[in-house]
């Protein structure tokens, strides 16, 4: 029998020296900077993302070697990339991120790159259809790659293909931890949630020194890409976070609620609340008058299972509320509107939100509940400046494309276009309504004033002409006519909501089971 020849003892050490390299990032001085800024380093964020001792790195020798007169090894910048397979509660994630310690984490300039668009580590999400988790903190290219590479690429070399693919594939999630510019900030564009950490991190098309080239202006990174102007107003980022921590919980939170990917179910969570429970607190929660505001977020939490709900966007488009929930511990995505809010009326802002939110619950397989109190979309000058009417009928649309089992609840007003966007006519179609309901193409009120200005001006004391026709035409909007006619299935005790609400969610699995896969769009957007 041969022997087995021993291992090159200089090739073991040689190994080990260059994963020591690895772990040293950008060094002792540049850590310091990091933490000094409040960020931890891209390898500390994993093992706090992760599961103890389950992150197995890929790619943990790539760098730049420096060699002596004799082509010895002297040291190794490692690349600004850190990437690998991990686990989240148990489950298999690829995940990684930009080292910013080394050049910014501005791009490694390889041929076949770990991370970034177009990546190793996507492959890994898509081939093993896995969620795919980007920490991201950096800038992207760098003007300096053109020199190294001897000439400038042209856009797309290193595209976004993979990325784009992804998300009709399996969860992808982003969190923002620095300044994120380029190719990164789009990669947090392009996911299913992201969030960002308020007053720490940025993200925008590009940063403050091409602003002052390209426009002039003097502009701080914070003013232009921080929490305030991403999250709270152009909704380019789904959620901001108090600390990294917080980010990391976000993310996993937001996981728990996702399958692997789309030929799995989501997982169903916690069932100890009972599916009969009746809370009497809905049953007054509406208040008499028509007019007035209400708890919309407080009347979802009685109905949902305890402790369940998790926001997204939640200071973005404030007058829809999204969140996924479970209802008898099955996932199930809620779109309710916002009478604190404009009165519950989509503006442009809501609607985006609305028709993100449903393509998010659709891809992944999540039945969708509708809590719908909306007096119709936002009107005048300003709403229609911002194309309130167009991005309104998107949703219309998206409503209508839906795969997924929804069930319609009526709580207050369901009027107009908008009221068309919270139901799917190509689905069951199941609308429900709590006696507090009315509906219609447009409010009594206003209907009124419009069909009979000409009686009403006539009229020696118009006003009470005006309320006189209102009291004529009020009684045929009541809910009950409307169930009499089978226009709306049923009306229920709001008390009630939630045992029936979780009898049609159970009943949904067996479809959801029977249509796992890829959704396809049909027709061109609006």
């Amino acid at each position: 029998m041969n022997a087995v020849p021993d291992v090159d003892a200089s090739v073991v050490s040689e190994l080990g020296f260059r994963r020591g390299e690895s772990r040293k990032l950008g060094g002792d001085d540049a850590v310091e900077r990091q933490h000094a800024k409040g960020r931890l380093t891209v390898r500390e964020r994993i093992a706090a993302m992760t599961d103890p001792g389950s992150f197995r790195e890929i790619g943990t020798l790539a760098g730049t070697g420096r060699y002596d007169e004799h082509n010895r090894l002297v040291s190794v910048t490692p690349a600004p990339y850190v990437a690998g397979l991990a686990r989240i509660d148990g489950r298999a994630v690829a995940i990684g991120g930009e080292d910013f310690t080394v050049r910014g984490g501005t791009t490694f300039g390889s041929l076949r790159r770990k991370g970034g668009q177009g990546g190793f580590i996507e492959d890994l999400a898509h081939h093993y259809r896995v969620p795919l988790v980007n920490l991201i903190d950096g800038a992207g290219g760098s003007v300096l790659s053109i020199k190294r590479r001897g000439h400038s690429v042209f856009p797309g070399v290193h595209g976004f293909e993979r990325s784009v693919g992804l998300l009709g594939t399996v969860p992808v999630v982003c969190a923002v931890l620095g300044t994120a510019a380029g190719g990164p900030a789009g990669r947090a564009i392009l996911s299913h949630f992201s969030v960002m950490v308020r007053d720490n991190s940025q993200v925008f098309a590009a940063g403050p020194p091409v602003v002052k080239r390209s426009l002039g202006q003097e502009i701080d990174k914070n003013d232009l890409g921080g929490a305030a102007v991403a999250v709270d107003k152009a909704g380019t980022i789904h959620n901001a976070a108090v600390s990294e921590e917080d980010a990391f919980a976000q993310i996993r939170r937001f996981l728990s609620f996702m399958p692997d990917n789309v030929w799995q179910l989501p997982p169903r969570g916690d069932a100890s609340d009972p599916v009969d429970r009746c809370d009497e607190r809905l049953a007054s929660i509406v208040p008499q008058r028509r007019t007035q505001a209400y708890n919309m977020h407080r009347l979802v939490k009685l109905v949902c299972d305890e402790g369940s709900t998790f926001e997204l966007q939640p200071t973005y488009g404030k007058a829809v509320i999204t969140l996924l929930a479970r209802l008898g511990g099955r996932p199930v995505g809620i779109v309710a509107n916002n009478p604190m809010v404009y009165g519950g009326a989509m503006d442009v802002h809501a609607a985006r939100k609305q028709i993100h939110f449903m393509d998010l619950c659709d891809t992944f397989h999540i039945p969708i509940v509708f809590f719908v109190d909306v007096p119709g979309f936002m009107v005048g000058l300003r709403a229609e400046e911002a194309g309130t009417l167009r991005e309104g009928m998107r949703a219309v649309f998206f409503a209508g494309q839906l795969s997924v089992p929804t069930i319609t609840l009526v709580v207050r007003k369901c009027y107009g276009m908008a009221g068309m966007a919270t139901c799917n006519k190509n689905d069951v179609d199941l609308k429900l309504a709590w006696p507090t309901a009315e509906w219609g193409s447009l409010p009594v009120e206003g209907g009124v004033a419009a069909a009979f200005r000409g009686d009403i001006m006539a009229a020696p004391d118009p006003a009470a002409r005006e309320k006189e026709i209102e009291a004529e035409f009020r009684p045929y909007a009541s809910p009950f006519r409307t169930a009499e006619a089978f226009a709306v299935e049923e009306i229920i005790d709001p008390r009630e909501t939630r045992p029936v609400l979780c009898e049609f969610v159970a009943l949904a699995e067996a479809r959801l089971q029977s249509g796992l896969g890829k959704r396809s769009r049909s027709g061109v957007q609006p």
